[in-house]
């Protein structure tokens, strides 16, 4: 039996589903999914013939399906000719990252200008939250990995392994991987919870291990930070900070990115502290020893789904506060608008 169009498109519809969700996809999460206008009846008379076909399968009884090995092969490949044809919306997708890390890049230049200060302004991160794992065989030795992360963030890896895993047997994997990490956050994870996965998996603990650690370098790749500054060398303009000694640690630290993702990762600390969007941190206030003669004025944007950006201010401590704050709340404010309203 081949596949019509309408096959197709509930096919898809299920794959698509089920990555977005995790949870077996029923007829009636379908009438709604697609526009083809057809019944729950109609519909599961064709998912009986995607089932008997091969293309998904059904977890347990009165359960809805999820795609098998080669429900997921019809899918990429379906998704690989659809590159070619829509390669200029693709173009633009591209235009839009590009256009928000000019925006942020031009954020940090405006306020270095404006407040003769410098200043540091990060993309927004997301929490890295597991929402969904999907393993699913490649050739004999070779699996993809399928990982959603919060924000609705998807990261493929692809893992070889020494061994040829059945079908029964990487089912058993994603359930094992989901049962432990589905909602876990990096810092959940653990060595207590790896050890308790590894007597879960028993004879597989080796198999699950190569497994587990390409699935981490997959959820740390999605947490790489990207920060933009500006107005390094305002800092120079003002006598009690060209004079201190922590000048040229100051300095250095917007020039080396390991020291300037530390930094960050400091401001980020402050803000997280208190429940106040914007935070003042004054001289000796401030636990890095870079910062000891000078204030530390940061605010967060927000972005859909709970992503949080950072934007810091950093100048002598006679700075001039009632300026940088008014600056900040409205720029964002600004860009909270900007970023929320164009989902």
């Amino acid at each position: 039996m081949e596949l019509d169009e309408r096959k197709v498109k509930i096919l898809k519809a299920i794959v698509s589903n089920y990555l977005e969700t995790g949870e077996p996809v029923g007829s009636r999460t379908i009438s709604k999914y697609t526009d083809l206008n057809l019944s729950s009846a109609t519909i599961r008379n064709e998912m009986s013939d995607l089932e008997d076909m091969g293309y998904i399968c059904q977890p347990h009884t009165s359960a809805g399906r999820i795609p098998t090995d080669m429900g997921y092969r019809f899918y990429v490949d379906s998704i690989m000719e659809e590159k070619i044809e829509t390669e200029a919306e693709r173009e633009n997708l591209l235009e839009r990252v590009d256009k928000m890390e000019k925006m942020l890049k031009q954020v940090a230049r405006v306020l270095a200008a404006n407040t003769n200060y410098a200043t540091l302004v990060t993309m927004p991160q997301y929490n890295n939250t597991v929402k969904f794992i999907q393993l699913s065989q490649v050739d004999e030795s070779t699996l993809l990995a399928v990982i959603m992360v919060e924000g609705n963030i998807v990261k493929n890896k692809i893992i070889n392994t020494t061994y040829c895993l059945k079908n029964d047997e990487i089912l058993k994997f994603n359930i094992l991987l989901n049962t432990f990490l589905q909602g876990a956050s990096l810092e959940d994870i653990n060595i207590e919870l790896i050890q308790t996965m590894k007597k879960q998996a028993g004879e597989y603990s080796e198999i699950l291990e190569t497994i587990f650690q390409g699935i981490m370098e997959a959820i740390h790749e999605a947490d790489n930070l990207k920060v933009y500054t500006s107005g390094v060398m305002n800092m120079l303009k003002y006598p009690e900070l060209a004079n201190s000694d922590s000048a040229e640690k100051l300095l250095g630290t917007f020039e080396d990115i390991e020291d300037r993702e530390e930094f960050v990762k400091y401001v980020e600390e402050v803000i997280q502290k208190e429940n106040s969007d914007i935070q003042i941190v004054i001289g000796q206030e401030n636990q890095s020893e870079d910062l000891k003669d000078c204030s530390l004025v940061t605010a967060t944007y927000k972005m859909p789904e709970g992503a949080k950006g950072t934007i810091g201010i950093i100048g002598p401590k006679r700075m001039d506060y009632k300026k940088v704050v008014t600056m900040l709340k409205n720029l964002t404010g600004e860009l909270d608008d900007i970023f929320n309203n164009n989902e």
